[in-house]
């Protein structure tokens, strides 16, 4: 079983909404970036919400987007043991501290939650800090239940802490 290690969080003292994953899969790890897979609907989503179409951009112009649009990243597993990229594989995670960021960025309004495993292990950390939450549908190719039609009216939600 391999060891995986979250990414450095992506925000500035301008952060209004930080969007929060479980752990990256292995795509994001081999390249490097949040949400590199092809098939996961993070991009259109988040797009969606802004406006933008981020799906054809390359990775520094998305990530400039949502720097532009108050927007942030990171995961709520510092590190964990996980086959594959399944959310149900991780084992024996350790947490980012996410109460501990939050409190650091003074324009925060909301974390959104990308999927039930993030909202799972972080939501509880972060509850204590007062912060407004929200689940989100994953934008995970495994999390095919809903159309991306579905998820993009929970994740439009997010255009409120903007």
């Amino acid at each position: 079983m391999t060891r995986s290690a979250s990414f450095a969080p992506l925000v500035d003292a301008s952060t209004r909404l930080l969007i929060v994953g479980s752990l990256p899969g292995r795509e994001s790890l081999a390249r490097q970036q949040y949400y590199a897979h092809p098939r996961n609907q993070f991009w259109a989503l988040v797009g969606a919400v802004i406006g933008v179409d981020l799906v054809p951009l390359a990775y520094v112009d998305r990530l400039a987007a949502l720097a532009r649009h108050h927007i942030g990243l990171w995961d709520v597993v510092a590190s964990a043991s996980r086959v594959g990229s399944l959310d149900s594989a991780i084992r024996d995670h350790q947490p980012n501290d996410l109460a501990a960021l939050a409190g650091s960025l003074p324009a925060l309004r909301g974390i959104g939650f990308n999927g039930a495993a993030a909202f799972r292990l972080g939501a509880p950390a972060v509850a204590a800090a007062g912060v407004a939450m929200l689940a989100l549908p994953s934008s995970s190719p495994a999390h095919a239940a809903l159309s991306l039609a579905a998820k993009r009216t929970a994740w439009l939600q997010l255009a409120t802490w903007l």
